[in-house]
């Protein structure tokens, strides 16, 4: 009851628990197998991370890409889940970024990019454009 005239103001996006989220995801006419070979091949984490080499997608590591994005990997089930911290350089926090491979078919796959613990809604808006272009960049690879 309390809560009913505050749900009216509060800001897209934004959590009691968890600060600012955003989730984006998109169906494509490829295997979680194809989608996941993609996302951790160098082309694909150009997308998600940057320029990095030598991970080895293993819980517990750590990366910094020459673009300035750090993390950690916390959960890593190969062709279905990638759980990890996630932030630029000149952010003061890292965020959860998960990235999910959902199998909807043999042939199709919705990939999900859902990252929470954002600080302020315009970097939920920046980072909802950055998804998209990623997912969008996935179905010009997957047109070649």
């Amino acid at each position: 009851m309390s809560n009913q005239h505050a749900d009216k103001d509060k800001p897209v996006g934004k959590t009691a628990s968890v600060g600012f989220q955003i989730g984006v995801r998109r169906t494509l006419p490829i295997t979680p197998e194809q989608a996941w070979s993609f996302l951790t091949s160098p082309e694909g984490l150009r997308l998600w991370i940057g320029t990095v080499s030598g991970l080895s997608f293993k819980e517990g590591e750590t990366f910094t890409s020459e673009e300035g994005i750090t993390g950690q990997f916390r959960v890593v089930k190969p062709e279905k889940q990638l759980r990890l911290k996630w932030g630029r350089n000149d952010w003061e926090k890292l965020s959860t970024l998960q990235i999910r491979l959902i199998p909807i078919k043999p042939d199709r796959t919705t990939i999900s990019f859902h990252q929470e613990n954002l600080d302020h809604s315009g970097t939920r808006d920046q980072m909802k454009q950055f998804w998209e272009n990623a997912l969008n960049e996935m179905i010009e690879w997957r047109a070649h």
